[in-house]
């Protein structure tokens, strides 16, 4: 079989959190309580607007394909959407995609030859390097640690960037940190870019409204137009209305490129789901009081959850300002032994003992690019985050004999 496989095959694992998740799900088929902080999705509803809007597409009967790159109504939506965020695209400029991750995975896959270089700050979303692999690049992760508040800054760009550089991602907010880029910091980035003509810019923007304490999450072709003809900005609905089973994404950028794009998902998945992106339709035109009160409710969780893991012994967190995940220094664990005597030696160690131990699912840090860290979701209800933490101080205490 490994002589039938390509060497593309080779170079792609499944992504860790799917991993992770279905482990979760393996030990609550056996019956064991597991608290999932590892996943992306969020304990919110669709709202119920989106989802009339699509019950109503169907019974319609519009369940037929729509255009691969997208409904001429969806465009206009995302592109208001775009505006309102100082992006100004036409209708050719933008494409409905799959989910976010299939617009990134067509863009690599548009652009990238052999041995071109992807610098991705670490830490990192890991389809990141992914996806680049899959498209015959090579990632180039850039450490971003905690004193530069987990962010790239200026002059590590600088340093980083060859002949061979075709991309920059740039992730705001982010995921796993939760920091959030200000537009002093993206106009320092994009300083940088304007000496390299030839650098593109991916502009990952998921999680641009959920964001805390009066922060806005700004991108960076807005911030400095002069980089818009060689941006790739890429959102969706996944995140901030709750609709991750849904996959719908969207992505502007310049008309050559989202050609591009297009035919090569006319040739992979074709268009999104039709009745999916009739709700996302409905979700982008529709109410918004909600993004604000849940971005509230996170901001509570956030608050109490993250100052229980504060309280456990070994454990450090920041207080993110925006996204759902808090990114935890595991340092103060590193060289302790469980109670059935096997040592801690990496972050990965600590993501097994809490699952096997206590049941609760973590992202490794050495999965994102930072260890020894652990990325922990606080998108479920506040009661369900409360025993989280009481398990995982529980496990904490637990080492070396407590």
């Amino acid at each position: 079989m490994a002589e039938f496989l390509s060497p593309r095959a080779s170079r792609i694992e499944a992504s860790p959190a799917s991993v992770l998740r279905r482990r979760a799900r393996e030990l609550r088929a056996a019956g064991r309580d597991v608290i999932e902080l590892s996943s992306g999705d969020l304990d919110f509803p669709t709202p119920e607007h989106v989802t009339a809007a699509a019950h109503r597409a169907a019974q319609r009967g519009e369940t037929r394909y729509t255009n691969v790159d997208g409904t001429p109504e969806l465009k206009d939506a995302v592109r208001e959407t775009f505006r309102q965020n100082g992006l100004a695209y036409a209708r050719n400029e933008i494409i409905i995609c799959n989910g976010s991750t299939q617009a990134l995975a067509n863009a690599f896959l548009a652009t990238l030859r052999d041995g071109d270089e992807v610098i991705v700050p670490a830490p990192y979303w890991a389809p990141y390097l992914a996806q680049t692999r899959l498209a015959d690049g090579t990632p180039v992760p850039v450490p971003c640690p905690q004193n530069n508040g987990f962010k790239l800054n200026a002059e590590d760009l600088r340093a980083a960037i060859t002949a061979q550089t075709r991309w920059v991602v740039i992730n705001n907010p982010v995921n796993p940190s939760g920091a959030v880029y200000t537009s002093a910091e993206l106009s320092a980035i994009a300083a940088v870019l304007k000496d390299h003509p030839d650098i593109w810019v991916l502009a990952d923007g998921l999680y641009e409204r959920i964001v805390f304490n009066g922060c806005s999450a700004p991108t960076i072709a807005a911030v400095e137009p002069r980089l818009k003809e060689r941006t790739l900005t890429v959102s969706g609905v996944a995140k901030t209305y709750a609709m991750m089973g849904w996959r719908v994404g969207y992505a502007g950028g310049p008309a050559p490129l989202i050609d591009a794009m297009t035919n090569i998902q006319s040739q992979t998945t074709s268009g999104a789901s039709s009745i999916s992106q009739a709700a996302a339709l409905a979700a982008l035109t529709g109410p918004q009081d909600l993004i604000a009160e849940r971005a509230a409710i996170l901001a509570r969780r956030r608050d109490t959850f993250i100052a229980s893991l504060n309280r456990c012994p070994g454990l450090s967190c920041p207080y993110p300002d925006g996204t759902f995940y808090a990114l935890v220094s595991c340092a103060g664990l590193i060289g302790a032994k469980t109670p059935v005597g096997s040592r801690i030696e990496t972050d990965r160690d600590v993501a097994a003992y809490l699952l096997e131990a206590v049941d609760v699912a973590v992202v490794a840090g050495a999965d994102c690019g930072v260890s020894p860290h652990v990325r922990a979701s606080f998108a479920l209800p506040a009661e369900r985050l409360a025993e989280a933490a009481a398990r995982i101080e529980r496990a904490c205490v637990a080492l070396n004999g407590g």
